[in-house]
């Protein structure tokens, strides 16, 4: 059996239920041109590495995929954006989603947490950049609620006014032992959704480990997502502490960025 291009490079492909007609996956350090310290696969144009080794990089990307990933400039925000044909790369966003076949909604990440989502019918797909600040968002509302409600115009009419039915899938991110916080970011979960403090753990000088798997977990669950896959905080999912296949930027600093993609077949 001939094995698709997705399977013959060390990414990651969800374990999850979606549709047939819905792919995903995640990459990793390999499969790339660039030189340390962006070895191999980095696929972030703002990251200092040569700008021609990320054109090569992102070709190998969309020929894997065999669809278009569109790459957006993030801005730790909650902003989400619809993806169309014509959308260009560059568009400022945190999220994006999308029901046009052959587009892959695409989000870089080098520590954040990457949330691919998509409905049961497979219909629409969504890629989410959920770093501390757009999970936490403002007064409780924040990039997966931002979403959520993308979600809502695009739903089918089959659907009820006040429910999707999504699943989601959480990529590699800095891991609950090594997300190391101050009590500013403890508050910005907790003052809105009391029941974060269980993913915090207190250290010495006022620092905490925030778990962001279980941070986007709670939040996923208080919208009614209650299947999600992929990270579960343990320690093959961290970034920072594989450092032979993830980048990672708070561990290196100077970092390439890998990719989360979905896109109806």
């Amino acid at each position: 059996m001939t094995r698709s291009p997705l399977q013959t490079i060390d990414w990651l492909l969800p374990d999850w239920p979606a549709p047939p007609n819905v792919r995903a996956v995640c990459t990793t350090r390999s499969g790339g041109v660039s030189v340390p310290p962006y070895d191999s696969l980095n696929l972030g144009s703002h990251v200092g590495d040569d700008a021609n080794a990320v054109a090569r990089n992102r070709a190998v990307l969309q020929d894997a995929l065999c669809a278009k990933p569109v790459f957006l400039t993030q801005v730790h925000g909650t902003d989400m954006l619809t993806l169309a044909v014509e959308t260009p790369d560059g568009a400022v966003a945190d999220g994006v989603a999308t029901r046009e076949p052959g587009l892959a909604c695409t989000i870089m990440v080098a520590d954040c947490l990457p949330v691919l989502l998509c409905d049961v019918h497979g219909t629409q797909v969504a890629a989410v950049h959920a770093g501390w600040r757009g999970l936490a968002g403002v007064g409780g509302e924040g990039v997966l609620e931002s979403v959520y409600r993308q979600f809502m115009p695009l739903a089918p009419v089959k659907y009820s006014d006040n429910a999707i039915d999504l699943i989601a899938w959480l990529g590699p991110c800095i891991g609950p032992n090594a997300f190391e916080v101050g009590a500013d970011v403890v508050a910005a979960f907790t003052r809105s959704h009391p029941q974060a403090a269980a993913c915090f753990k207190p250290l010495s000088g006022g620092k905490w480990l925030a778990d962001l798997p279980m941070l986007a977990r709670q939040r996923l669950a208080a919208l009614g997502v209650s299947r999600v896959f992929g990270n579960d905080g343990s320690a093959p999912w961290c970034t920072v502490g594989n450092p032979l296949r993830f980048f990672s930027h708070r561990r290196d600093r100077v970092s390439g960025r890998q990719a989360a993609c979905i896109w109806l077949a």
